[in-house]
């Protein structure tokens, strides 16, 4: 009777430690893919600094978000009570969410110069000239100047992420959001080329990765996205793609951002950011960018106005997206990183999103991530 016992319980202590493995390995497998999706979104907050009540701490340890974009001004409020208010308040609040991760945070700033420029004089930060400015003077020493000044200033306040050189090619010059704010360097690809590579260059030396913007284009529209859908389909042309081309034959990181933009020549449903033809089959498999793909802003209305959250969500994962940008910054939700963080986990249980896509992106972020170490 004695063995019997003895038996049972052995055989009970082994279903036991089975089963107890078996838990820890799915909860190890969740954690991870926790993790990985977390590291798929940036998100925008309001703060000069990390408060104890901000969503921002929870919104990066408990959910893992992987990176965080800053703004001078707070557009649901129309005032700058935002995040950046000098050199030395920003320095600090870049090192303060930094350590709240063991993972490097994506630090996001759109510093392209001219008017587009998060880090104002007025404020204390050094003045950059505009794309357009750089491109009628047509000096390759002089863009090398400006390009190496931005890049140490944002290396020393501790942002990791640019998003620019705008890439966009000014066919347009009355286009409301590039043309008309002197965003590109010029209608010629092979100009607008060679100064976004000198960009790219000295961002690379001071570990900042430069993010070239629109992707397939955005130059030739007439709307301005973020108040509405740009149709770019009578106006957009082939060479366009030019400066992505040339840049991806080059030996330079960078990552690139999606357009907004509709163009019923490249996908007749969805607009490009939400393109598995524009951002998979054109930028990935044709052009053979291999690098990290950020979204523009999912909060502006080209996408919010006109998708649900979940199937931008969907659309934009599947389309080959690996950083879904939710600025914060033309409507305010914080707690929209639990929200689509929730989507994800529902898309992937659902079969519609297979993990093996989520470890695409999340590799392609931490191979980036790590070349700055």
């Amino acid at each position: 009777m004695a063995k019997i016992q003895a038996i049972i319980l052995t055989v009970s202590v082994a279903l036991f430690s089975m089963l107890a493995c078996s838990e820890s390995s799915e909860q190890v497998h969740r954690s991870t893919l926790d993790e990985q999706i977390g590291q798929m979104l940036m998100v925008g907050f309001k703060g000069f600094e990390v408060a104890d009540t901000s969503h921002i701490i929870r919104d990066i340890q408990e959910y893992h978000a992987g990176g965080i974009i800053l703004f001078d001004y707070d557009m649901p409020t129309r005032t700058p009570n935002r995040n950046i208010d000098s050199p030395e308040q920003v320095k600090q609040l870049i090192a303060d969410l930094q350590s709240l991760t063991d993972v490097t945070l994506f630090m996001a700033v759109d510093q392209e110069g001219g008017r587009v420029a998060r880090l104002k004089t007025e404020r204390g930060f050094a003045n950059h000239v505009s794309a357009d400015f750089l491109g009628a003077l047509n000096n390759p020493d002089s863009t090398r100047y400006y390009a190496a000044a931005m890049a140490k200033q944002l290396n020393k306040l501790g942002f990791n992420v640019n998003f620019a050189p705008v890439v966009d090619l000014n066919t347009n010059p009355e286009n409301p959001v590039i043309g008309r704010l002197d965003r590109s360097f010029g209608a010629d690809p092979e100009l607008v080329t060679i100064h976004s590579s000198i960009f790219l260059e000295e961002f690379t030396r001071q570990n900042v990765l430069g993010v070239l913007k629109h992707f397939p284009g955005h130059g030739s529209a007439w709307n301005d996205s973020h108040v509405g859908m740009a149709d770019v389909t009578d106006t957009w042309e082939e060479i366009e793609l030019l400066p992505y081309k040339d840049l991806a034959k080059a030996d330079l990181p960078f990552a690139v951002m999606t357009a907004h933009v509709f163009n019923e020549n490249l996908d007749t449903d969805v607009p490009a950011t939400l393109s598995k033809a524009v951002q998979t089959g054109l930028l990935r498999e044709e052009i053979g960018f291999n690098g990290v793909l950020f979204s523009d802003d999912m909060q502006m209305d080209a996408i919010r106005s006109y998708y649900g959250l979940e199937m931008a969500v969907e659309n934009a994962i599947l389309a080959g997206v690996d950083v879904l940008v939710f600025a914060n910054n033309s409507v305010y939700d914080p707690d929209i990183v639990p929200r689509v963080i929730g989507i994800i986990k529902d898309l992937i249980e659902e079969g519609a999103i297979s993990e093996e896509r989520i470890q695409e992106s999340y590799n392609r972020i931490m191979a980036a991530k790590n070349s700055w170490k």
